[in-house]
């Protein structure tokens, strides 16, 4: 079974469903399908289910640009963000275009027929399908969603009580009145903790090393108030503006003056405990920034460390018992459950396999363009977000970008655009190095690569990036293709 589109979407996330909708609003003569391996919509926020997901952003700049967040909630909850997402879809016609439960296998280019040939599975059927198209967008995150990373405990199989990792979370899993442990310091454990622990008999956080925390108050009285005068368009996109310099404000100030920050920080931090937890389990070693900081929407895990709910160890794991976790320090931990939020795997364009002219392509060993394309892949694009701040600012821009790109082939009559670098051009710095998250240190090695030159650089900054994309689509980095020219263009791409 073969099926045509000028364009294919891989993935039905936050990445997927936004391309779709600036295709539908800049590209309508353009046919496309979003095929995603899921059952339904939302991709993160479809796979994940532990208790209390939300978001670690703020929903004003985490919304798409074009269809405003209609809530004063600064941080949404995961069952919240998959309504805005499907209402995003239905809204702009992107949903009728999904088809769900189709695993891509591989994806060739053909500089013959200037066409990408994607080979699928309906794993609901076991029905091999093909798809083809002339230009292809990865929008499948950045980890493996089949599973996530999972260290080698000593002895877990002698831990008689369930082990739990949060991008597996069990349905109906019963922890009231237990003995809790979550291994792990990052934004799934500082969400865990507070959603758990007026059921549990008793949470602790075990971690490795602290990380940054800073309290959210989660109801933003401001835009609340402003929505009652003013058009939701006008204070959503004024809000917007406001939350994305704050957050460029703190990113910048804790580069500039990382002391002064982490100084600000902590006494923020050591206010809320209120003396009633030892401020080493939340001193990190490393500078703000170095790592994402963690979001604490109302105090809440602060709370249930004050009211002794829960508590926080500092230590290492030694080996696991039948009864829990014995530290390096000699503390035993004793649990009923152990959660493992130790974090993503990292995985380019989910596990799929790409080629030109069936030669298999490498993406860490390809820079990207604009942070956008693969250098010397035709007509292919692949989505990456900020890491630094909200996801979906970067994944405006990067599809407005390909639609752009999309419209450009069509005014100069051409078939295939390929980013090609001059010599030279290649850091060998991936486009996550400098972050020190545990899931990058692991996994940073699999992501592309980045140059020098402005268009060949990932800055992770929102205004560079602002200026970078409003710069014309002609570029001496970019060799056009007519349909006559194959031959020519891939000579070109082969020698560069």
């Amino acid at each position: 079974m073969q099926m045509e589109y000028d364009v294919v979407i891989i993935g039905a996330g936050i990445s997927g469903i936004g391309m779709g909708c600036q295709l539908e609003q800049k590209n309508p003569n353009k046919t496309y399908t979003i095929l995603d391996r899921r059952q339904d919509l939302g991709g993160t926020w479809d796979l994940f289910r532990y208790p209390g997901i939300r978001s670690d952003s703020d929903v004003i700049s985490f919304g798409y640009e074009y269809n405003p967040w209609k809530t004063g909630t600064v941080l949404a909850s995961g069952e919240k963000i998959k309504a805005y997402l499907r209402e995003t879809a239905q809204k702009y016609g992107v949903e009728k275009n999904i088809r769900y439960g189709i695993k891509i296998v591989s994806a060739n280019f053909s500089t013959e027929t200037n066409k990408w040939t994607v080979s699928a599975i309906n794993e609901t059927t076991g029905e091999a399908q093909v798809f083809t198209c002339n230009f292809l967008v990865s929008a499948t995150g950045y980890y493996n969603h089949d599973h996530g990373y999972q260290p080698k405990f000593e002895g877990l199989e002698n831990f008689k009580g369930q082990f739990v990792h949060p991008q597996h979370w069990p349905e109906n899993l019963d922890y009231k009145n237990k003995r809790v442990v979550v291994i792990g310091s990052g934004a799934t454990a500082v969400t865990l903790i507070p959603a758990m622990a007026e059921d549990t008999a008793h949470i602790t956080m075990l971690q490795r090393s602290p990380g940054y925390m800073i309290n959210v108050n989660n109801t933003d009285k401001l835009f609340n108030a402003a929505r009652k005068v003013f058009s939701e368009e006008l204070v959503y996109k004024a809000f917007r503006k406001r939350n994305v310099l704050k957050q460029l404000g703190i990113f910048i100030l804790s580069h500039k003056y990382p002391q002064h920050m982490r100084s600000f920080l902590l006494s923020r931090t050591k206010k809320e405990l209120a003396g009633q937890c030892d401020m080493s389990h939340f001193t990190p070693e490393y500078m703000p920034w170095e790592e994402r900081l963690c979001s604490v929407p109302d105090n809440d895990l602060f709370k249930v460390v004050r009211n002794g709910q829960a508590s926080i160890v500092t230590d290492h794991i030694e080996r696991f018992t039948e009864n829990g976790i014995l530290l390096k320090s000699g503390k035993t931990l004793e649990a009923d459950i152990i959660v493992s939020a130790t974090g993503l795997e990292l995985q380019m364009m989910g596990g799929i396999e790409i080629s030109v002219d069936q030669e298999r392509i490498h993406p860490n060993q390809k820079m990207t363009y604009k942070g956008v394309l693969l250098e010397d892949v035709p007509n292919f694009a692949t989505l990456f977000g900020y890491t630094n701040a909200p996801w979906t600012l970067k994944i405006d821009l990067a599809n407005d970008y390909i639609c752009k790109l999309i419209n450009e082939l069509d005014i100069r009559q051409m078939a295939a655009v390929t980013p090609v670098a001059p010599a030279g051009e290649n850091t060998g710095h991936s486009i996550v190095d400098g972050l020190r998250a545990g899931y990058v240190q692991r996994g940073g090695k699999q992501m592309p690569l980045q140059g020098k030159s402005v268009e060949w650089c990932v800055s992770h900054i929102y205004y560079s990036d602002l200026k970078m994309y409003a710069l014309p689509v002609e570029s001496s980095s970019l060799v056009w293709t007519a349909q006559a020219q194959q031959a020519k263009a891939k000579g070109k791409v082969k020698a560069a």
